[in-house]
Order: structure tokens, then C-alpha cells, then sequence
């Protein structure tokens, strides 16, 4: 062995041990947030997903379809949503769409609600962007299944950490989209407010925040299709998704199985994409 190799590997820095004292320390102690947390995460999403779930599934796909033309006011978009739908009811994953999409929904309406007053707030501050810059590379370039790790010990099994982990997935996405929304606003078009007596507020309500609006919501759409990946992995830590049977057919080498969940998984992603692509600004 080469002697200087050897040499470093002696003084291993033991960055393990202190990430499980830290875990150790955060479990003896902030266990009871985690726990409250949890059951209260669990009362909303299983809430959410048994209410769902008791609509007869054409009712909701009709209800769906018809927010789609709500949003839109394209009735070619209504119909291929309601018969994605109705795909989906007719590969019997339906169960399992529903709880997809309520755990999507949450992660994406929680990672904006986060995210975009971080974005406001580091593009008004540069010593902020400058902190957060490298916590957001850390959050998205961490491999997917070393975020489970200290979820699970914190949180446990269910939906409650599967929407935890989701949300430290996905939130990046608003927050770098935000930023850059306010950041690339032109200098002319604040100092015409400034010259009209706008105060910051008037400025970030009338001003910076129209202007950046298709950068936030393009944005949200990535935070839907992140959210919606992290959501099958996190079938891993017990979440009710499509995952499942996409976990299922793997294990048990289940092709058909396997098709049919991957074509609803992708039907719901381009179903959630098609649904707000005119609000992102985009043209599809």
C-alpha cells in the first residue's frame, strides 16, 4: 500500500460519528417536536386522502377535468385530462394516483410557500444568497437516499416524512426561480416605481413580483415534477404512492405491473404539467 495514502487514511476525519451524535442529540431532545409534527402531518394528508377517496373515482376525474378547464379554458386539455383519468381507474392504480397527488399537491403548495419568500428575501439581500446558495446545492446534488437516513429516525414510516423528504427535494426549484425572477426585473422599471413614491412593499407587490411571475411560476412547475419523482422513492419510508407497485414489480420481477404503474406515473406528471404550463407562461 502506498505509505501516504495510508498516512491520510489514519487521521480520518469522523464525520459520521459526529452527523449520528448530532442526530443522537436532536432525537433526545426535539423528539417531541418530531413526534407532533408527524401525527399532525399524517391527520392532514390521510385526511385529505380518505376524503378524496370516498367521491366515486368518475366524480373526481370529472371534478379534476374540470379544474383543468378552469385553469386553461381548453376543453381538448379537459378531455385528455379525464381520459388519462380514466386510464389510470381502468389499470386499477387509482387508490394509488389519489395518494400521489395529495402528497405532490402538499410537498409543491409547502415548498412554495417556503421557498418563494426565500427567493424574495436573498434577492434583496446578497449576504442571504450568498448563505443559502450552498445549502441549496447541498439540498439538490445529496443523493436522494441519503436524505431517508435521518428522516426515517426522526419521523418514523408513513406519509408524514415521505412529505418531509419531498419538500427538501423540491423546495430549490422555487427558491432559485424566484430569485432569479426579482434578480432580472430591469434597474429602469424599479426606479420608474421609486419615481412614482412606491414604497418597497408597493414596489414588491406591483412591480417585482408581476414581473417575475413567469420565473415563479416555471418554478412551480419544476417543483411539481421534482415533487412527483421524490414522492416514488419515497414509497422506501412507507408513503402511499405509485411507488408501491412500482417497488413491487421490481422485487418481484412483475413487468406488466411495472409498465402499468410507470404509464400512470407519467400520464399524472403530464396531466399536472399540461394543467398549469399557460400560468407558467409557457406555450404547449
Amino acid at each position: 500500500m502506498d505509505p501516504v495514502s495510508d498516512l491520510i487514511r489514519s487521521w480520518k476525519i469522523p464525520v459520521g460519528k459526529w452527523g449520528k451524535s448530532l442526530i443522537d442529540f436532536v432525537v433526545d431532545y426535539f423528539q417531541w417536536l418530531f413526534d407532533a409534527l408527524k401525527i399532525s402531518l399524517n391527520f392532514v394528508v390521510e385526511g385529505t386522502t380518505a376524503g378524496l377517496l370516498m367521491l366515486p373515482p368518475v366524480v373526481l376525474a370529472l371534478l379534476i377535468a374540470l379544474f383543468a378547464w378552469w385553469l386553461r379554458k381548453s376543453w381538448k386539455l379537459a378531455l385528455g385530462v379525464l381520459v388519462g383519468l380514466l386510464f389510470i381507474l381502468n389499470q386499477g392504480l387509482w387508490k394509488e394516483t389519489v395518494q400521489t397527488l395529495v402528497l405532490v399537491t402538499g410537498a409543491t403548495a409547502l415548498s412554495m410557500g417556503i421557498g418563494v419568500p426565500l427567493g424574495i428575501w436573498s434577492a434583496h439581500n446578497p449576504r442571504v444568497w450568498r448563505v443559502l446558495q450552498p445549502v441549496l446545492d447541498l439540498m439538490q446534488t445529496m443523493p436522494t437516499f441519503v436524505y431517508l437516513i435521518p428522516i426515517l429516525i426522526l419521523f418514523g414510516l408513513g406519509a408524514a416524512p415521505a412529505l418531509i423528504v419531498t419538500i427538501i427535494f423540491a423546495m430549490p426549484a422555487p427558491v432559485r426561480m424566484t430569485y432569479l425572477g426579482i434578480t432580472s426585473i430591469p434597474r429602469p422599471m424599479i426606479e420608474a416605481g421609486e419615481a412614482f413614491g412606491a414604497t418597497k412593499r408597493q414596489l414588491l407587490w406591483k412591480v417585482e413580483l408581476p414581473a417575475a411571475l413567469p420565473s415563479i411560476m416555471a418554478g412551480l412547475t419544476q417543483c411539481i415534477m421534482l415533487s412527483l419523482s421524490m414522492v416514488v422513492f419515497a414509497t422506501l419510508i412507507g408513503a402511499p404512492s405509485l411507488g408501491n407497485p412500482v417497488n413491487k414489480a421490481l422485487a418481484n420481477r412483475n413487468i406488466p405491473l411495472g409498465i402499468e404503474a410507470g404509464l400512470a406515473i407519467v400520464v399524472l406528471a403530464i396531466i399536472l404539467d399540461r394543467m398549469l404550463a399557460s400560468r407558467s407562461g409557457a406555450k404547449k
